[in-house]
């Protein structure tokens, strides 16, 4: 395709694909949760008895496809595909449907991971019984042959895009997605996922195709299904996993007029401050001004199934203070559309999901106090974490105001008159802040939660004039207070 065309082409396009940032949330809701590696029926079951409670909007689940089984069972094989049958480690396609049925009956959508750039990196069978034949990438159950693949290279140069999108990706099968039967199979695997009740997907690897071919494919999905409880004419929304902190020959901006866009500057630059290697005071302009996309097209996170695993400066469930301080921060600022992960733990970057001897995949085990066993973190049960979804809920629609920080590793905000945070991130802060909360005792959701209307943790009375004491100390167990309307417990 020459460059006038394919300018062209991505504008034509362009208006065909804008309604592809709508994620369908029910009124009252936000954030994503990734249940990375959980089986379809766990989802369902955590639909129905924690995320619909708890004020979640969405479920990002792992790839649905059929994939390749690989020796030791490592997490990515679900990214090496082998078919679009729907029969993998997390079900097959009767338990799928039964999960998005379950989960759009409470207001939960469902996002389904999809991987349509490359197929396997070696032979083998697959997770539904089909053959992988890498040596001469014939993929039989699809069917793909040699023809609609790129010549076999490695992606080896990020300042060439011709590389980047048109070669192998750690060795994967690289598709040819300006192939119109290429295309066809993807629109048709998508297409029967919306079918089947999805709301949106995750385009992994978007990098790595270009983004006209993204473009036709978007422009050929078809309305979600009002039979799940969508308004007709709704758009999938879609978000594509474009790794750009800048300095390479590929922008993430290249992808947003398709839909939004995974901001990882957001999750490094983030993590990098309440590790203490920059002031959290200068997030006083969080945002664009940090080269950050614009809000309405990025998918915030603090980490995810990859760069968790990556060490560097991202935080996880490992560092817990740190981690859940930083998750505080993105579900208390307004910007982008937050997506949170629910991991399992693990020792090794390769290390796969819960399983039995015979690979099954062991469903998480939810304890007396809400926490998960069976190997499975749920840092979305957390209360830190979970209290702070419903704080994103009460405060939406409401500005950053009432900024307060000490020039260095303290700051405050208020949400307009809805929220209040604190955070320090080094020394003891103890002062008396404006609120902007009318006058009332109020719970600290970070360190404990109303129950029978008393709270479990600290409490910051407000005046009349909205303002309050906080104490908080780098020594607790918490680098954080938040408090918000419907944690009031008494009227002044």
């Amino acid at each position: 395709m020459n460059t006038s065309v394919a300018v062209c082409f991505a504008f034509c396009l362009a208006p065909l694909t804008l309604g592809h940032r709508d994620p369908h949330f029910w009124n009252g809701r936000n954030t994503i949760v990734h249940l990375f590696e959980w089986k379809w029926r766990d989802v369902a079951d955590e639909c129905e008895r924690f995320l619909q409670h708890k004020g979640y909007a969405g479920v990002q689940i792992s790839p649905p496809n059929e994939n390749l089984v690989i020796e030791n069972r490592p997490w990515w094989e679900r990214y090496q595909p082998v078919s679009y049958k729907l029969k993998n480690r997390s079900g097959n396609e009767t338990d799928f449907t039964d999960m998005t049925r379950r989960c759009n009956a409470v207001g939960i959508r469902i996002y389904a991971d999809v991987v349509v750039n490359h197929m396997t990196a070696g032979n083998g069978m697959g997770t539904g019984g089909s053959e992988a034949y890498y040596h001469n990438t014939t993929y039989p159950a699809v069917p793909y042959n040699p023809n609609d693949f790129h010549r076999p290279c490695g992606v080896k140069n990020y300042q060439d895009p011709v590389n980047v999108r048109n070669c192998r990706l750690k060795g994967l099968a690289d598709l040819n997605q300006g192939l119109d039967h290429v295309r066809e199979e993807i629109i048709v695997f998508m297409n029967h996922l919306i079918s089947l009740g999805v709301a949106g997907f995750r385009i992994d690897a978007a990098k790595h195709m270009w983004p006209t071919d993204l473009a036709y494919i978007f422009s050929k999905l078809n309305n979600l299904n009002v039979n799940f409880g969508f308004s007709s004419n709704s758009k999938p929304f879609i978000y594509q996993e474009v790794i750009d902190y800048g300095g390479e020959a590929i922008s993430k901006h290249e992808y947003t007029d398709l839909g939004s866009v995974v901001e990882f500057k957001f999750s490094y630059e983030l993590c990098n401050a309440f590790r203490g290697n920059n002031k959290l005071s200068y997030l006083k302009n969080w945002g664009p001004a940090w080269s950050l996309l614009p809000s309405d097209k990025a998918i915030a996170f603090v980490d995810n199934h990859d760069n968790q695993r990556s060490g560097g400066v991202t935080l996880t469930y490992k560092e817990p203070k740190k981690y859940k301080m930083a998750i505080a921060f993105m579900l208390a600022h307004p910007y982008g559309t937050t997506r949170i992960i629910s991991s399992f733990s693990f020792d090794d970057k390769d290390q796969g999901p819960p399983a039995d001897a015979s690979g099954n995949l062991i469903s998480p085990k939810i304890k007396e106090d809400g926490s998960c066993s069976n190997e499975y973190v749920c840092e979305h049960r957390w209360k830190q974490i979970s209290n702070m979804v419903e704080f994103r809920n009460v405060v939406a629609g409401t500005n950053v105001d009432n900024w307060w920080s000490d020039d260095n590793q303290q700051i405050a905000f208020s949400r307009g008159n809805k929220g209040f945070v604190v955070f320090t991130n080094g020394g003891q802060i103890n002062k008396v802040f404006q609120t902007a909360l009318p006058p009332g005792t109020y719970c600290d959701v970070i360190s404990g939660e109303v129950l029978d209307g008393k709270c479990t943790g600290k409490t910051v009375t407000v005046g009349e004039d909205g303002m309050g004491q906080v104490l908080l100390s780098d020594v607790e167990g918490e680098g954080a207070l938040a408090i918000h309307i419907k944690a009031r417990l008494n009227f002044m």
